[in-house]
């Protein structure tokens, strides 16, 4: 008998690789840390990872269930045609796949190799921003990070494979991308390098929102510095994102929120 408010999801520990379990437990980590960090949407959105040493397989979230609620059992298998390759018995609630989340995230990983983790979210600062003609502007250090993030027009709620093609080759070899009059999307090699990403690009959205709202002329930087900047940022200047900070976030989790890793 699970605790009340709390589903009773039986253990898919055993059901499947070590290695699988661990990226189990660090994308269920990722969605409560989004709802910890305040970018949560209820139970629309959505963050996958791809399953190591399994060829075209990901995992993501049951269509139904909050953020704060997700462990690592409750993560869906599906391949990049949309087939559920295994998922935990969720009884008379009969939980399936978001289809927006099917064809946003199926596109990505199966476009990019090199992408471990896809995170897409619905933030009242993301929105927003992704409603400005300006788009993202390079006012602060934490913003200057993605002077060549990319955009992607809004064509209505995705749910047609058709949009897959402009998605990915909006996103390119980036790790950021706005969708107009929609959110924000990150991608990273690990889901820790995906978190660090989107919760930057979050406050960047932030407080340029702030700034603007002073309705005073906004300091912009010269173009040589924001460049400088920009490559100071990049995967061939310093660590890789989250090598240093996941460990930490997770110790975070498990003082705050420790069934994740169910």
């Amino acid at each position: 008998m699970g605790l009340p408010g709390m589903l009773d999801i039986p253990s898919m520990r055993g059901q499947c690789s070590q290695a699988e379990w661990q990226t189990r437990v660090d994308l269920a980590a990722c969605y409560r840390l989004v709802h910890w960090y305040g970018m949560a949407d209820m139970m629309a959105n959505h963050i996958s990872a791809r399953v190591p040493d399994e060829e075209n397989a990901f995992l993501i979230n049951p269509y139904g269930m909050m953020y704060e609620e997700i462990s690592a059992s409750c993560l869906i298998k599906v391949d990049c045609d949309g087939k559920i390759l295994s998922q935990p018995d969720f009884g008379a609630l009969g939980y399936g796949i978001n289809q927006a989340g099917y064809v946003i995230h199926s596109a990505v990983h199966h476009a990019r190799a090199d992408v471990a983790c896809v995170i897409h979210t619905h933030s009242w600062a993301s929105m927003a921003v992704s409603t400005l003609e300006c788009g993202l502007l390079p006012l602060t250090q934490t913003a200057m990070r993605f002077l060549k993030i990319g955009y992607h027009d809004y064509q209505g709620v995705v749910l047609d494979t058709a949009e897959q093609a402009s998605l990915v080759a909006d996103l390119g070899a980036g790790e950021a991308l706005i969708l107009r009059n929609h959110g924000a999307l990150t991608v990273g090699r690990t889901v820790g390098e995906a978190f660090n990403w989107m919760h930057r690009l979050e406050l960047a959205c932030r407080a340029q929102l702030a700034a603007m709202a002073c309705g005073t002329p906004l300091r912009t930087v010269p173009a040589d510095v924001l460049h400088q900047t920009w490559n100071n940022y990049q995967p061939g200047t310093r660590r890789p994102y989250g090598v240093m900070e996941w460990p930490a976030l997770l110790r975070k989790l498990d003082r705050l929120d420790p069934g994740y890793r169910d």
